[in-house]
């Protein structure tokens, strides 16, 4: 019977290609009252195809002028927006306007222009604009992407940016080297923090490490969220030395203890009921991911929860995830986005039991998957 099925939907599909391939469809499509408005949907979503990087290169102009938080104090003229900027009048004209297509900005009272709807959105995302600034690296990259493609691991721009990524030694890193793309990840944490505190997963917790947990963004919101929960940070030494300042400034020198090491090969620290791994896994291949999973096995209690959560290929709602980040993970030479059963199966190699994923609000933003270590 499944193969009846399979068979019928490749026949389906089929059709549909053959169809959707035809000009005269489309004609027709375009052409017939009641199916017009769906082919104009589908025209534009193909337009935005072509344009996206068009796209992407006026929010980055936006951005990279902080146009939006301009607008957000008070609607502006685009003579007193080229002043304040030092560009042409016309040069500034021309990129309101691409940005008004975007939904970023709008045109207001007495020449005057304003915050559009997507734009507002955008300032109430925290860490987005650090990300649009930061994807000048990864556009460096993507000029080429067949030569992308053909490019061995560790030769791109984007490698450089995550060092640990093709360093032989990432314990040895010094510094300057992290310093990047900590910044990065503590900046863009808030918006992944907000959809796993959403869950309340540290219910009965006692103890929790954070796994590659950078400069301690993620566990200083915990912090505030369960003031009973004692908190562990392990990252590589340098990453470390800044998580320390950062919580010490923030008064959780006392709450939140660091560790510095490398999970390759460095012990993590043992005697906690919960370790999280915070858009960690997906930076590596399948090898270093069960190796730092059964790492994870380990040093935890029995009985004790994994919580992985990164955004996860193929998710309902979130497929653009998957192109996002396939090409992404190409250029900075490791790792690739997985489905949930994928990591499930390593969940599963690792030793632990009863994986779980828990529906977040914006699973775009990221995903959440649980297992525990099975008791003695």
């Amino acid at each position: 019977m499944a193969a009846v099925a399979a068979k019928l939907r490749e026949a389906l599909l089929a059709r549909r290609d053959r169809l959707l391939a035809s000009p005269r469809f489309h004609r027709l499509a375009s052409a017939f009252w009641p199916t017009r408005p769906v082919a104009r949907r589908r025209a534009a979503a193909l337009f935005d195809l072509c344009a996206g990087f068009v796209y992407s290169q006026v929010l980055a102009a936006v951005v990279r002028l902080r146009l939006l938080e301009r607008l957000a104090r008070e609607p502006a003229e685009a003579g007193a927006l080229a002043a304040a900027h030092g560009l042409p009048v016309e040069a500034v004209e021309r990129l309101l306007l691409a940005a008004a297509g975007l939904g970023l900005v709008e045109r207001r009272t007495a020449g005057r222009w304003g915050l559009g709807a997507r734009g507002a959105e955008l300032l109430a995302t925290p860490g987005l604009a650090a990300m649009i600034e930061h994807h000048a690296v990864l556009y460096g990259d993507l000029a080429d992407p067949l030569e992308l493609l053909r490019r061995p691991p560790g030769e791109t721009r984007l490698a450089g940016y995550w060092p640990y990524a093709s360093a032989e030694d990432a314990a040895a890193l010094p510094a300057d080297r992290v310093v990047p793309y900590s910044a990065l990840m503590a900046a863009t944490q808030p918006m992944v923090t907000a959809e796993i505190l959403a869950l309340r997963p540290f219910r009965g917790v006692r103890r929790l490490v954070d796994v590659g947990g950078g400069e301690g963004a993620f566990l200083e919101a915990v912090a505030a969220r369960c003031p009973r929960l004692e908190l562990v940070l392990f990252d590589l030494p340098a990453v470390a030395e800044r998580a320390r300042a950062r919580l010490a400034a923030a008064g959780l020198a006392e709450r939140i203890r660091v560790v510095g090491g490398d999970f390759r090969r460095d012990p993590l620290p043992a005697g906690c009921d919960a370790a999280s791994l915070v858009r960690v896994l997906h930076d590596h291949d399948d090898t270093t991911v069960l190796e730092l999973l059964r790492a994870v096995r380990a040093a935890l209690l029995p009985g004790g929860t994994v919580l992985i959560a990164e955004p996860l290929a193929e998710t309902p709602g979130a497929e653009r995830v998957g192109t996002y980040f396939a090409l992404y993970l190409a250029a900075m030479g490791r790792g690739r986005p997985r489905r949930v059963d994928e990591l499930v199966a390593l969940l599963r190699r690792a030793g632990f039991v009863r994986p779980r994923l828990h529906r977040t609000r914006l699973p775009l933003i990221a995903s959440v998957v649980s297992a525990r270590r099975d008791a003695p």
